[in-house]
């Protein structure tokens, strides 16, 4: 199995990678499949379903559908240029296309929120329509949002797990037991193994400039929402409190005056300022989704600001380590709130944090394991009720808290020897079977939990 850190780590735009980012993600693939027609199209048209239905405006996926259609994408998005063409688009009902020419797209008739009829394939479905003058479909095409900013159509969804077609890779490690194995037999760390393989796909310096970039990205996203104040958008008008709270503490400091739990108060204002910036719509990285953005960062900046003897070198070796995990969950059950509540979600964010911390504070494999099996294990159960679908409550603070248990559970399994009781597998298995048997109203539909227990306006 072979997932690029770049895979596990995209930079994107807020609120949500499997809302948000995915449906932007499909509509640009859908308009290279209209490329690629023989037909002439004259209009477009988008309909969405299950979760994507019923959080799909707290989650801004009907502007995320109609940017992507309009040619936008995550990775290059540019908030000013989309606020001017999504004003054309409700102006004209039209949107204009290279290649493709002006197409006729009516956002009130043709984007769809399909509330009855759910996809068999995924919570997260949504089918893209091209129509002919007539306004007859000649090109459609199902796509299911399977999180992290993940895509694959139903066709491709149907085929079971993406296959791998690449060359071999040095460490092919499907499992957990597989990944300790291979570490025993060539002596290497999990970062040295992932770095292998990573280079045997790439080279060596685009490696060290992306993963340079995440890191950057994820850190300019903290230190934007430490500067920035007022009320997040979407109704609920939830406060931003990161400012606030990093004023505090910095007033704080050296003051003698603080209790030795106030760590965690810095642990959860990076968190929070990331997710804070991820609800206003801002730049985040996947880690391994919007949702959960901010969990690895702020475990990440807290080594590097708190813990004596950190360096920035160890950063690429965190973030190797923490993708090798992530796909581990990821290819065993689900990165996926809507696949399996945020468990799979914060869970998962925790459970990479965990490791990754424990890596470059000079864990054994064995112990890193432990790190994320432990993170991963104590946010088992845990569902998805964003109150109104918008990605603030629950979602902030509980990224925040993510945090200290990644960093609790690394603390953990260094005082170890890396011997315990309960497998990471086993973990990773679990939650997939508790993903599966967990409610629909509690897998990111708002139907269900906090959502309808607590007043959204």
């Amino acid at each position: 199995m072979f997932l690029s850190v770049f895979d596990m780590f995209k930079v994107g735009i807020g609120p949500s990678s499997s809302h948000t980012m995915g449906p932007m993600v499909a509509a640009a693939r859908f308009l290279d499949m209209m490329r690629a027609s023989p037909f002439a199209f004259h209009g477009l048209r988008a309909s969405l379903h299950g979760s994507l239905a019923f959080t799909g405006v707290g989650h801004a996926t009907d502007r995320a559908t109609i940017l992507g259609l309009a040619g936008f994408r995550p990775d290059t998005y540019d908030d000013d240029k989309a606020e001017a063409t999504l004003a054309a688009i409700n102006e004209t009902g039209t949107i204009e296309l290279d290649g493709l020419g002006t197409l006729r797209f009516d956002p009130k008739a043709d984007m769809i929120f399909d509330y009855d009829h759910a996809l068999t394939g995924h919570a997260n479905g949504m089918v893209l329509m091209a129509t002919d003058a007539q306004g007859d479909v000649t090109l459609r095409q199902v796509f299911y949002s399977v999180g992290g900013g993940f895509v694959l159509t139903e066709e491709e969804l149907a085929q079971g797990k993406a296959t791998d077609e690449g060359d071999p890779i040095p460490y092919p490690f499907k499992s957990a037991v597989e990944m300790l194995e291979m570490a025993k037999s060539s002596g290497l760390t999990i970062a040295q193994m992932k770095r292998a393989n990573e280079v045997s796909r790439g080279c060596e310096e685009s490696l060290n400039r992306g993963t340079a970039r995440l890191w950057q990205v994820m850190n300019d996203c903290i230190n934007r929402g430490l500067e920035r104040d007022g009320i997040l958008p979407g109704g609920l008008k939830v406060r931003r409190r990161a400012k606030g709270i990093y004023d505090a503490l910095m007033a704080e400091r050296g003051m003698n005056l603080t209790a030795p739990h106030t760590i965690n108060d810095w642990m959860s204002v990076y968190a929070m300022a990331v997710n804070e910036e991820n609800a206003a719509g801002g730049q985040v990285v996947t880690a391994p989704t919007n949702g959960a953005a901010g969990v690895l960062p702020a475990v990440l900046r807290y080594y590097l600001d708190h813990v004596p003897g950190a360096s920035e070198k160890h950063m690429e070796d965190f973030l190797l380590t923490a993708a090798a995990i992530g796909g581990l969950v990821k290819y065993n059950a689900s990165i996926s709130g809507a696949e399996a509540g945020c468990q799979a979600e914060v869970g998962s964010a925790a459970a990479m944090a965990a490791a990754g911390l424990c890596a470059v504070m000079g864990g054994s494999v064995e112990q890193v394991e432990n790190a994320a099996e432990i993170a991963l294990e104590h946010h088992l159960g845990m569902t998805c009720d964003p109150v109104k679908g918008l990605v603030q409550v629950p979602c902030i603070e509980r990224n925040g808290l993510g945090a200290i248990k990644a960093v609790s559970a690394a603390s953990l399994a260094l005082r170890g020897d890396g011997e315990h009781f309960v497998p990471l597998d086993a973990v990773i298995e679990t939650m997939r079977q508790t993903g599966q048997d967990m409610h629909e109203k509690y897998k990111e539909t708002s139907l269900g939990g906090l959502a309808v227990n607590v007043p959204n306006c």
